[in-house]
């Protein structure tokens, strides 16, 4: 039962899409009557723990859409000890965000808790847009002096001379998703003020070399298409009390055949130092269109089944080499 109807409908969605989705998912039978719901089928706890996952979350004044059930029905599946709390919620200028499943409510914590925080997994998991808006809330409450967010421009192989326009015009192309996540928490008059101060600092990697951060949230994205000069250059540049939060995702690399990732030797050197958190991101916390969590699972597959076939033609390679006399 439910103690306030006016928010009934935005719980269940329209035409009542919300309901449906939980009951093709976890094969349960629901029907409203009043400010009642009932549920048949053998997950009915799991679908009334879903429920009310989403109706506190719409009490917090939050919008529930497709992306929040399923985040909802994700959190069940993960389990009861699992759960995030209203302090997990992150405030900016545009709007509150609340972590829509328990990867992202780990990260959320990390961000808070830890001076340098790893963030792995595929594209629309949130890895970016939790960093910049713990960044955004961080700066609003006086906790930092100024953002500084980066990227490898690693298509242009960070010699941009070649590319018309000034050096804004060079860089912007690479830089713009974090433009528009900025854009997401803080109004555009805003966004430019604090740039224009230097609040707020926009930049290709190559431009953090020989510089120290302090009392900065400095953000390190796709990191996977660094190399390990350039990823040990980032990683001192922090300074006091400053943070630093490097996503990226390790089956998206782009960087030159034979060059070693700057990202994937970072983890294997630091993984386990004090003061570092890793947090890593699956297909199931992908909370763009259903669709993109399986196209990315299917990828996966197809890349397991292939490594697969690779390791088992060289132990084919390997046992006739053996054999010959």
């Amino acid at each position: 039962m439910f103690d306030n109807n006016a928010l009934l409908p935005l719980l269940f969605g329209d035409r009542d899409r919300h309901l449906e989705r939980i009951e093709e998912k976890l094969g349960v039978e629901m029907v409203s009557r009043g400010n009642r719901l009932v549920i048949n089928g053998s997950n009915a706890a799991a679908a009334r723990a879903a429920l009310q996952s989403l109706y506190e979350s719409l009490k917090r004044g939050h919008e529930v859409d497709a992306a929040s059930v399923d985040a909802a029905l994700r959190h069940v599946e993960a389990g009861a000890s699992e759960r995030w709390e209203a302090s997990d919620d992150i405030r900016t200028r545009k709007r509150r965000i609340s972590p829509r499943g328990p990867h992202q409510a780990d990260y959320i914590r990390a961000l808070r808790s830890h001076d340098l925080v790893f963030g792995l997994g595929p594209a629309g998991t949130g890895k970016t847009y939790l960093a910049v808006a713990t960044a955004v809330d961080m700066l609003m409450t006086g906790a930092v002096e100024r953002i500084v967010l980066s990227r490898p421009a690693v298509e242009a192989g960070e010699r941009l001379g070649f590319l018309p326009g000034d050096l804004k015009e060079k860089v912007d192309p690479y830089l713009r998703p974090l433009y528009d996540a900025l854009h997401d928490m803080l109004p555009a008059d805003q966004v430019a003020k604090r740039i224009e101060t230097g609040e707020i600092e926009i930049a290709p990697l190559a431009f953090m070399r020989g510089r120290t951060l302090a009392h900065s949230f400095v953000i390190l994205d796709e990191a996977q298409n660094t190399t390990p000069v350039q990823m040990k250059m980032f990683l001192t540049r922090l300074g006091e009390n400053a943070r630093m939060a490097v996503t990226g995702d390790l089956s998206q690399i782009d960087l030159p055949p034979g060059a070693t990732c700057g990202l994937a030797d970072a983890l294997e050197t630091l993984g386990h130092v004090d003061g570092v958190a890793v947090v890593n991101f699956d297909e199931g916390d992908v909370v763009r269109h259903r669709l993109v969590a399986r196209i990315v699972k299917a990828y996966d597959e197809r890349d397991r089944k292939r490594e697969a076939k690779r390791a088992a033609s060289r132990v084919k390679l390997d046992d006739e080499r053996r054999s010959k006399p």
